[in-house]
């Protein structure tokens, strides 16, 4: 769909096990993910909507056209980590935008990972039942 002659912004996302390459063209506001539609992959309107957080933000909704690369976690993760991404994105675009994505969370990256398995139990914390007698 896109060849590298035209010229794009790029940003990378990450949220939980998920990297999301983000790039952006000037254009109308086509979403592709993984080669599918967002509307395709994206099953639940809340996730769309955490996704298109920061052009809400920067006021530039319908601006760029997305293409994503997503791969690891779930879908919210996945999400989380599109958003990571357009942030980063948005900010090569242009720097002015740093201060509303700054004050809105969405560039630090979310460091909340999944605890390990700890040996003895049966899960990160979750010990087999308790008895007295």
């Amino acid at each position: 769909m896109y060849t590298s002659a035209k010229p794009y912004f790029y940003g990378t996302g990450r949220r939980k096990s998920s990297v999301a390459r983000v790039r952006l063209y000037p254009g109308s506001g086509s979403i592709t993910i993984n080669g599918r539609d967002v509307d395709d992959y994206f099953g639940l309107e809340t996730l769309k909507l955490i996704m298109n957080q920061p052009f809400g933000v920067t006021g530039t909704a319908g601006k760029f056209d997305v293409v994503v690369n997503v791969h690891g976690g779930g879908l919210s993760g996945q999400a989380g980590a599109i958003r990571h991404g357009i942030s980063r994105a948005l900010l090569l675009a242009d720097e002015t935008y740093r201060p509303a994505l700054k004050k809105s969370g969405f560039l630090t990256r979310d460091p909340r990972m999944k605890e390990r398995k700890k040996y003895g139990l049966k899960a990160a914390r979750r010990a087999s039942q308790f008895s007295k007698r």
